[in-house]
Order: C-alpha cells, then structure tokens, then sequence
C-alpha cells in the first residue's frame, strides 16, 4: 500500500488537519511557534502542506492543541510518515516543481491556460526537447533529457486506461505559430495535438488572433481539482525561480471564473481542432 502514497497529497490533508485543529483551539500560528519555540514560518509551512512534517512534528502540535483522542493522534502520525515516503518523481532527482507534479499525480481533473506553448501533457519528445533546451540554454543536456522523461511521464495520466487525467487546455494561437524546433517538428507536434484533442476525456480550445485583449492576458496557468472532497482545489502558477501555489476559496474562485471567460472567447472543440489542422498543414509546405 505505500507505494501508492502520494507524499504530496498526504502533506496536505495533515496540514489541513492540523490548522483545522489549531483553529478550533483558537490559536494563531504565532502563538503556537512560541510555545513549541520554532520560527511562525515554519508552522504556517508545515499547514499549506510545503514541508515535510515529522511525527515528532505531529506529536508536539497535537499537545499544544490538547487532543485526547489517541485514534486522532495515532491517524495524524501515520499520515506523517506517509507524507516522508518518496513519489515515482523522486527516483528522476531534484525536480524544481515536484510539488507540482504530486498534486498532478492524484487530481482527477485539470484546467490549463498556456498563451505561449502547448501544454506539457500533449507534448510531443522532439517537441519537449527542443522548447525545453530552448527555454532554460544554460542547462546542461543531461538535465534537458531528465526533465523530459519526467514530462513524458507525468503524461501517463492521460493515457491510463482506469480513472485518466480529465484534462482541459485553452491556448492562444500564438501557441501553435511559434516555431519550436523546426516546421518538420510543429507539424509533428500539432497533429499529435489534433489526436490527442480526440480522446473523450481531453478538450482542447484556441483563440485565434482576431480575438484580441482577452482574460489570458495575464498570463500562464493552472487549476487542479481533486476527487477527495476532502482536497481544496489548487490554483498553480509557474515562475522562474519560484512557484505560486494558491488554495483559498476566493482566489480559487476568482481564476476559475476567468478561466470561464477564456472558454467562452475560444474557438469550440471543432473549429480549434479544424485550426490546429489547417496550421499543421502550413508547416509541411
């Protein structure tokens, strides 16, 4: 059974728990660094579920907030030691965004916005190599070939054949005119996207160029929503030199919105199946 834990995941539901706890004790994450003698960043670290949390962790927070119930106590301490066990990303080494991939591993459902490429879970190998080398030109081609078989793993999700990664991606049509690589490797590209925008769980829109300003604008990024009620959808937007994780309801709220914009100014199913066809077939003149 441990190797179907997701450490990500479990790190999350016990950060949950353990605000849920503090909160009901009506404690601030200040009050409790003072009386455990650790740094507020650390508590408010070890609740959004970012950092690896100890028994020992859980076992002091779980007497500060004075829980009796050794079943609690016992079920907290299990999910740490689940949430220290290591994900299928970990064997590829230090992945910059390997929180990212552990919320991706178990979400059940994913909405992409992407105004400047086509999204890593429909990337072709030529494709990934070449965006990838491209992208980051100081990183050494060992490093290019790790982070492309990571994303061509993470593309499992889309073909598995139980419960597969609902996905649905919005892009812009200037995703599909930049030439990455070559002309050879976009046709290549786009008609993998033509086939994998077939598949009854994935959709794929595009706005066209005649769209013009557009909620998009602002650029790249990502909603993933979990089949366990018990997991706050996640708002996951990437950066250079960091990542931006965003989990309140409001601010949930606020991008799927706009992300319902962005739906409602694309191109439908069809006509951006039928563009990506017709810009596939530019590219082999």
């Amino acid at each position: 059974m441990a190797s179907n834990v997701n450490p990500t995941v479990r790190r999350r539901r016990l950060g949950q728990e353990l605000r849920r706890l503090r909160e009901l004790k009506g404690m601030t994450a200040e009050e409790v660094a003072e009386r455990l003698l650790v740094s507020q960043s650390k508590i408010s670290r070890l609740e959004n579920g970012r950092r690896s949390i100890s028994q020992r962790d859980v076992r002091d927070l779980c007497g500060v907030y004075e829980v009796e119930d050794h079943r609690i106590v016992d079920s907290l301490m299990q999910m740490a030691k689940d949430s220290r066990q290591q994900g299928w990303w970990h064997s590829f080494g230090d992945i910059p965004y390997s929180v990212y991939i552990g919320l991706e591993t178990d979400a059940a459902s994913l909405r992409v916005y992407d105004p400047q490429v086509v999204p890593g879970l429909l990337q072709t190998r030529q494709y990934a190599e070449a965006l990838i080398a491209g992208a980051l030109p100081e990183t050494a081609t060992a490093d290019v070939g790790k982070r492309v078989d990571v994303r061509l793993r993470r593309q499992e999700r889309i073909t598995a054949p139980e419960n597969p990664l609902r996905l649905w991606t919005v892009m812009d049509e200037a995703a599909l005119r930049r030439v990455v690589g070559n002309r050879s490797l976009m046709r290549d590209q786009l008609e993998h996207l033509v086939e994998q925008s077939q598949l009854p769980h994935v959709t794929v829109q595009v706005i066209p160029f005649d769209m013009g300003a557009h909620p998009g604008l602002n650029g790249q990024y990502a909603i993933l929503e979990f089949p366990d009620a018990a997991d706050s959808s996640v708002v996951y937007i990437e950066g250079v030199t960091s990542d931006l994780y965003l989990e309140k309801a409001n601010d949930v709220q606020k991008y799927s919105v706009m992300y319902e914009h962005l739906r409602a100014q694309a191109l439908n199913a069809d006509q951006s199946r039928q563009l990506i066809a017709d810009i596939a077939k530019d590219y082999a003149r």
